[in-house]
């Protein structure tokens, strides 16, 4: 279930900070409001991407080293809460890591009514890995929105990019415009993404309403 490109006002973000972070299923936060997840491969660039979103250089710790970021970790944006996920695919840690990474993330996207929405980040200069076909699968099987967000665009030139958005799309099974390009660098993109947020807030802000008239429905149907 893949999100289309929209011309939504970017939202403005004034005070990102962070909450807490889990390691366990039992320490995952209960959302009081929207809750967006990031994810992708390990130094995709998803800490880079977090403090681009914040206006802040250092609100997600950065690391050269891969997989350092082993717990999801929770931000308060303001208007929506952002989950940042365990990297995958990183190849120099034990099988038991890997398979205790999947178990959180597992454990994690199954509470997907409390969800809104998932950003999975994948490297613009790059085909897209076994991995992130996983990853993809995974979201269109749980049915869960999602919207593929391209790290490192300035890495590439513009002809280049164009280029590989084209070919990642392609990868993906997924329209150009279902891509979002981006330079944590630069900033490139970033309106995109904020706009993009912005549709999601205003859905699930809409949603409430839908399920107490169904739920009005329902008990006339009793009556």
């Amino acid at each position: 279930m893949y999100e289309m490109k929209g011309q939504e006002t970017p939202l403005i973000i004034k005070n990102a900070t962070f909450i807490t972070s889990a390691a366990r299923a039992e320490q995952f936060i209960t959302p009081q409001k929207p809750m967006i997840a990031v994810c992708g491969k390990s130094n995709v660039g998803k800490s880079s991407f977090i403090n681009m979103l914040a206006n802040r250089k250092k609100l997600a710790k950065t690391s050269s080293e891969p997989g350092r970021t082993r717990l999801v970790n929770y931000f308060d944006f303001g208007e929506f809460i952002l989950a940042d996920l365990p990297g995958y695919g990183f190849a120099r840690v034990s099988k038991g890591e890997k398979e205790k990474w999947a178990k959180t993330l597992d454990m994690f996207f199954r509470k997907k009514e409390e969800i809104a929405h998932v950003f999975m980040l994948v490297d613009a200069r790059h085909d897209p890995t076994a991995d992130d076909v996983q990853m993809m699968q995974f979201l269109h099987y749980h049915m869960l929105p999602f919207t593929v967000v391209l790290t490192k665009a300035d890495k590439l030139s513009r002809m280049k990019l164009k280029e590989h958005i084209k070919a990642i799309a392609s990868d993906l099974y997924l329209g150009v415009e279902n891509l979002l390009a981006t330079s944590a660098e630069t900033g490139y993109g970033k309106n995109d993404v904020l706009g993009k947020i912005r549709a999601v807030i205003d859905t699930a802000e809409e949603a409430p309403y839908e399920d107490e008239d169904e739920a009005e429905e329902d008990e006339e149907t009793e009556e």
